[in-house]
């Protein structure tokens, strides 16, 4: 913008103007004739803040160099990466680390499996298994565009149980070659979280990765929802003097989320569950 009194307020009014709230406002570069300043702002969605773009654009003395969504500028080239617990400075830590000293770790695996749980990241390391199927409720968007989602929830893991948990996002809808293909990565992994795949072949999936690997199988989808619905029924029913046998419960979709809910009240001493659809009522 023009280096004069005056056209920092001419911007600030049409942003409030336009409904945005300024969080904050930071000087650039400064020359005699233009000074060049960063707003970060608050919009309600996309089309307010392209609204917003045009508007300051079309401001006499002004020029909008470049405009970016914070939340995109957070997920450029990813939102995680894998770092190093040991350092590498000197040649005496790198043949410590690598080769040759790393072949006596490995044979000592070799000569006793269960060392591997000792000896490398495998007790805290957890695969996120999506074919992107079902995510959030965007619906089967592809394994490349769940990749954010599952990134996040790799996020999470890390800040709040310090576990290094890693996307696995699998090109294939095939249930038997999920399981294969997560079967084969496991021996690198402690436990599986199976997240976004759709119903029903979420349960076949799960069911037999359970059946057939010596490591946790954990379907967020269904169970980590159920634990939390499950959660506010316990207190509600102390809330209103009610026994789980006295209720009828009406689940609002019987997907992953809506048959594992269902499932966990029942076993919870729920009697009447009745599951509905877009059709309505779901009976037999």
């Amino acid at each position: 913008m023009d280096n004069k009194p005056g056209m920092h307020g001419k911007v600030a009014t049409v942003l409030g103007d336009l409904g945005a709230q300024i969080l904050d406002i930071d000087i650039a570069d400064v020359n005699p004739d233009v000074i060049v300043r960063d707003f970060i702002i608050l919009c309600d969605d996309e089309s307010q803040a392209h609204v917003i773009v045009g508007a300051v654009q079309d401001i006499e003395g002004v020029e909008v160099q470049h405009a970016s969504d914070r939340t995109f500028q957070l997920h450029r080239r990813g939102k995680i990466s894998v770092a190093n617990k040991v350092h590498i400075r000197t040649n005496a830590e790198l043949s410590h680390v690598y080769t040759p000293g790393v072949g006596r770790v490995s044979m000592a695996i070799h000569d006793n499996p269960d060392a591997v749980w000792s000896l490398t990241i495998k007790p805290n390391a957890v695969a996120i298994v999506t074919d992107g199927t079902a995510v959030l409720g965007l619906g089967d968007i592809g394994p490349e565009a769940a990749m954010p989602v599952m990134e996040g929830k790799s996020m999470l893991f890390k800040s709040f149980a310090d576990i290094d948990a890693w996307p696995i996002c699998l090109n294939t809808k095939d249930p038997d070659e999920i399981i294969n293909i997560v079967k084969a990565i496991s021996p690198g992994f402690g436990g599986i979280l199976l997240e976004d795949i759709s119903a029903p072949r979420c349960f076949e999936i799960e069911d037999r990765l359970r059946a057939e690997l010596p490591i946790p199988v954990f379907h967020d989808d269904q169970h980590g929802t159920a634990v939390v619905v499950l959660a506010a029924l316990i207190n509600s029913l102390k809330i209103i003097k009610k026994r789980p046998e006295d209720l009828k419960v009406c689940v609002l979709g019987v997907g992953a989320s809506g048959v594992a809910c269902s499932k966990i009240m029942m076993n919870f001493g729920v009697k009447n569950v009745i599951g509905f659809d877009r059709q309505g009522a779901v009976f037999a």
